[in-house]
């Protein structure tokens, strides 16, 4: 029996919450897990609380075997480092802008026509 380290499913639809496992490598995703070590929810604002991890039972399973998934294996190292990043705040909401008025005709044009023709017929 090979056991993995990986994420099971709860939650509902929009809105996944993930329990962090030690479960037998060939058991569906959401199946009996033989012990529970964590949680990850992805949706707390602040990232450093997005995940919780008992370090001392995930040491205890990789120490006699378990392979952790790779995104457990990202969220492990994360954890040990203490590195989560911050969350961006969102861009700032602007006025719409108003719109420009539209160019006027300039009559000096049919001034020149005019000039011209009055011109021609001078001559």
């Amino acid at each position: 029996m090979s056991v993995r380290i990986r994420m099971k499913l709860m939650g509902r639809k929009h809105r996944p919450f993930y329990r962090v496992c030690v479960m037998d490598r060939q058991r569906a995703r959401d199946s009996k897990a033989i012990e529970e070590v964590g949680f990850y929810d992805t949706s707390v604002a602040d990232k450093s609380k997005r995940v919780s991890l008992n370090m001392e039972r995930i040491e205890y399973w990789l120490s006699v075997g378990a392979q952790p998934s790779e995104k457990v294996n990202a969220l492990i190292k994360k954890v040990k480092k203490g590195k989560f990043g911050v969350a961006l705040a969102p861009p700032p909401a602007l006025a719409p802008k108003a719109p420009e008025p539209e160019p006027v005709e300039e009559a000096p044009a049919e001034e020149v026509v005019a000039e011209t023709a009055t011109e021609a017929s001078a001559e």
